[in-house]
Order: C-alpha cells, then structure tokens, then sequence
C-alpha cells in the first residue's frame, strides 16, 4: 500500500455477485469459476467502479478457498485461482486503485454446534491469505462475517503470511447480532484487539449500518467502514437513496464508504459526491473514559475496570459449564477468572468457553498453556497481573490476540 498513498475518508467498489448476474451469471454458479470463463464481465465491471471513483477493488476471491472451490472440484487449485482472479482485477485496478484480497466465510462451525476444529478454519484461510499474499494484493478484507471465530480465523492466517492490512467487515440485523447471535460491537472489540486495521459492516440495510455504527464508534480505536446492500436487482434503493445515508454513516464515525449487494457503478459515483460534500472536520473527537475497558466474549461485549474483581479461580474440571454459570450468576463485577495449569486443560476449555458470557481473566504459568488457551477462547480476554510470565511474552500475546494487561 505504501505505492499509493491515501488517506480516510475511502470510497471501495460495490456489489461484485449481482452485478455479474446482471452481466449474464447464471445463479448458484460458482462466482470464481465463472469470471475466470468470463473474464470480460468482470473487467468491465471492475473498470466501471475505477471510473465511478473506487479507490479500493475487491478481487473475485470472495469463495475462493478449498471448501468453496469444492462446489466445482477445484478445491485442489486454491493458489492457481486466487493468483489468476487477482491478476484480473489488477488489470481492471490500474496504477491508482488498490486490490484487495476478499475472504468469505467458510460456513464451518466449531462444537458443539458443529464438527469443524479451529485449527481446520485457520488452515483454510491460511492456505487462501498465502496464495493472496503471493499474488501481489494490497490489502486483505474479510468481509460478511458472521461467527466470531472464522473472523479470528481469518485474520490470524493473513497476519502469519503477511503484514499487509486486514480489514474485517460482519452483517447483522436490527439488533446488531449476526445469523448466530454475536453483537457486532463485541466482534470489533475482538477484532481490534487482534491487530485488524479497520472494521465495519456490509450486506446490512442502509439505516440498519447507521445505527449500528453509532454503537460502535465509542469504542473504535480503528476506522470504520459501511458497505451496505442496495437490496437485490429490480428491489433495491436508488444510487441517490443510497447516497442519501452518507452524512448519517460519517456523523456516526464511518470513513471507508462502499456498497454491497445490488449497489453497482452508479451507486459508488453517487457515494463518491457524496463523501465530497461532507465536512468530516466539523465532527467533534469521540470522547473516551480511560477507565473502562472493553472486552468481549464469543457473543457480547462486556467493560471491566483495571480494578475488576474476577472472583475465586475457576478450575477447568468436569464440572466447568456448571461453575461458569454459577460464577456468572454470582459475580457483581461481571468478570470471572479460569485457570488453565495442564494440558488436558485446554480440551476442557475449549469444551465449553462457549458458555462464558462475561469479561475472562485467563490464567497460567506456562506460556505455551496461556497462548493456547488465547488461540482456543473466541473472545478478547484480560491479565490481571497476578501469574508470573515475562513481560514480553505478555506484550506478545496482547499483539496476537488482544490479550488486554491490567
């Protein structure tokens, strides 16, 4: 990125599926095997959001990982499609438009809601950050998330290939949850924490990415970015409608600007005179209180004290759920605190970190213990300063996984 230098506010591109099945692709086709038969259809389109004033493409590489490209048997030729898709929008991008490697959710889970290990979704998304590392993109963008522990997923593998920017992006609903229950504004605090270099929202309804964005502004320590629907072709809301909502997405703390489903060319041109027209210097600074602290877990987002009381240590036996339950019930500062001294401990709490709902304080005198009970919980836990571990491995653990240092 250092080659093209730019500064908020940023205009991306808009919707790449629906406007290629406006341009012939057939639905329920294979959207990275179909540009590579049609590679026309993508640079015109891809060419026009250039025209329009994107200063951002994202690359065809949305499904582009060995679990999509299963859909067409090519699961085997992740690097040769991420490489070849990413050469087509930098052919569209030119000299003066960033290319941005797109990751997708997986649509894999862990226990006990589904069979996928974290693991198995860090080398998915791995393999694919590698191939988009190795094709030349300028950026990574993980975009419509809906599961906290893909999102992490994905940004751990770019970060381990790359040190290009990540930027994670989730959709939600009215309340700020996704499909399975995380509020968005916990996903930000996690996601933050983890190093992303911007957050925000996409395929969620214009008025919907408002009020959501308020929520999140208090808390943001990175930019923010909205890439809301237009709504499906023949259904959507006008480039002008859309354009309307800009000063509502600035005043509430949005500078990276783009569309998502059913927002083509002509929305982006309308965003991009839009964006001109505001006056993103007269917003006063969001004042922050240093003394709360947020953190997160799998699912909400919750704000602790540096003098938090975390309770008794809970022990990470047979009976974990039931005592992580009774300690929440109990707890008046809504923090508890696990402690994970062996190995066997970690398969008890990756069994069930699930259930915890409030602030965690992890525990370990083993480094390797604590970095893996990091890498397990997905959530944004704390140190409370009690364990005695080397200042600089904390600091690392902080970098990687958001580990907060009281």
């Amino acid at each position: 990125m250092d080659s093209i230098p730019l500064s908020l506010p940023l205009l991306m591109d808009g919707a790449t599926g629906t406007e290629l099945m406006a341009r012939g692709m057939p639905r329920g086709a294979v959207t990275e095997q179909w540009v590579l038969d049609h590679p026309e259809a993508l640079l015109e389109l891809q060419r026009a959001y250039v025209e329009a004033g994107s200063q951002i493409l994202l690359a065809p590489t949305f499904g582009a990982n060995r679990v999509g490209l299963s859909r067409c048997g090519a699961f085997h030729r992740v690097e040769e499609y991420n490489r070849r898709l990413v050469e087509l929008t930098r052919r569209a991008a030119g000299t003066q438009t960033l290319v941005a490697g797109d990751l997708a959710p997986l649509g894999l889970s862990l226990p006990p809601f589904g069979e996928s290990s974290f693991e198995e979704m860090v080398a998915v998304y791995t393999e694919q950050a590698a191939a988009l590392a190795g094709a030349g993109v300028d950026l990574f963008v993980a975009e419509t998330m809906t599961t906290m522990a893909e999102a992490r997923a994905a940004v751990l593998a770019c970060k381990s290939v790359s040190d290009r920017p990540v930027w994670v992006s989730f959709t939600c609903d009215e309340e700020g949850r996704t499909p399975t229950g995380t509020d968005v504004l916990a996903a930000m605090i996690v996601m933050q924490g983890m190093g992303a270099s911007a957050f925000g929202l996409n395929c969620t309804a214009p008025a919907v990415a408002a009020e959501q964005l308020k929520r999140l502004v208090p808390y943001a320590a990175i930019p923010l970015l909205v890439k809301p629907s237009a709504g499906l072709p023949g259904a959507c809301c006008t480039p002008e409608e859309l354009a309307a909502a800009v000063p509502a997405f600035a005043a509430a703390g949005a500078r990276i600007f783009g569309g998502c489903c059913g927002a083509g060319p002509d929305h982006v041109a309308a965003l991009r005179q839009a964006v001109a027209q505001v006056d993103f210097s007269a917003f006063p600074p969001v004042e922050r209180d240093p003394d709360v602290i947020p953190c997160a877990s799998e699912k909400e987002a919750r704000f602790i004290t540096p003098d938090v009381d975390v309770g008794e240590m809970i022990a990470c036996t047979p009976d974990l759920m039931e005592d992580i339950l009774v300690a929440e019930e109990i707890s008046p500062q809504g923090a508890l605190k696990i402690a994970i001294l062996e190995e066997d401990d970690l398969d008890i709490f990756a069994e069930n970190q699930y259930v915890v709902k409030d602030a965690l304080c992890l525990f370990s005198d083993v480094p390797e213990l604590l970095e893996k009970a990091l890498r397990i919980y997905q959530g944004r836990a704390f140190w409370d300063g009690t364990g005695d571990l080397e200042e600089e491995f904390l600091r690392t653990m902080a970098r990687r996984y958001g580990l907060i240092l009281l």
